[in-house]
């Protein structure tokens, strides 16, 4: 543990805690897959581990990292300052490039099959795929989940390049225009890859949204996957 972090830690503690007792504190850089921070009380014991990938941060930001986890730890507020100075600089390019690359590496991800009982993802994909982008998109790794997730519908990770649907929708209720919206919905996420503007991620922007609204049985869907 760098004798800087704990004392980082210390201050950062009395500044949102100034007469609590001082804890005592286990800070330490963790291999995370991902640009993960961590914060626990054990046995009256704090225990934070910041991601590798932040071990050669400047001191401001891991002072906001350590005042961040800290404040979640105890429900105070978290300073804006603090928040923004985080967010941009895990948002920089060079973080986000070696994070991507980082859970490339590190990262499991399990790949199923994009055959199921009822739908095949990769034939849905292809048929999409012609139908809204003339055939030009690149087709990912197509998978469904190994559970019946209802809290993850569908997702595209870009750092195994892969599309996932939850198999609660390789069902025979389940109608066919509902995995389509799944599936293009992901497709779009494809096409647009999540940007920046300063320091906030941009994730549905303007000509997502736009394109999201060409499909034709949308309101249905939408409709549907409220019953799920």
């Amino acid at each position: 543990m760098r004798a800087d972090l704990l004392t980082i830690c210390r201050e950062c503690y009395r500044v949102l805690r100034p007469r609590a007792p001082m804890p005592q504190f286990g800070v330490e850089f963790f291999p995370f897959s991902n640009v993960n921070n961590t914060i626990r009380l054990r046995e009256g014991r704090v225990l934070a581990r910041i991601s590798d990938l932040l071990e050669s941060a400047p001191e401001n930001v891991l002072r906001a990292i350590l005042h961040i986890l800290l404040a979640k730890l105890y429900g105070k507020p978290i300073s804006p300052a603090h928040a923004v100075r985080y967010r941009r600089y895990v948002s920089s390019h060079h973080i986000s490039s070696r994070a991507h690359l980082l859970r490339q590496i590190r990262g499991k991800k399990r790949i199923e099959s994009a055959a199921g009982t009822v739908y095949d993802l990769e034939a849905i994909f292809d048929e999409l795929n012609t139908r809204f982008f003339f055939g030009l998109l690149a087709r990912p790794q197509m998978t469904w989940r190994r559970d019946h997730a209802r809290n993850s519908l569908g997702h595209y990770d870009p750092a195994h390049n892969a599309i996932v649907v939850s198999r609660v929708f390789d069902r025979v209720p389940v109608p066919r225009y509902a995995v389509e919206y799944i599936v293009y919905h992901e497709m779009l996420h494809l096409k647009y890859p999540v940007k920046l503007r300063g320091s906030q991620r941009c994730i549905h922007p303007p000509a997502f949204q736009a394109e999201e609204k060409l499909f034709p049985q949308l309101e249905k869907a939408k409709q549907f996957l409220k019953t799920i």
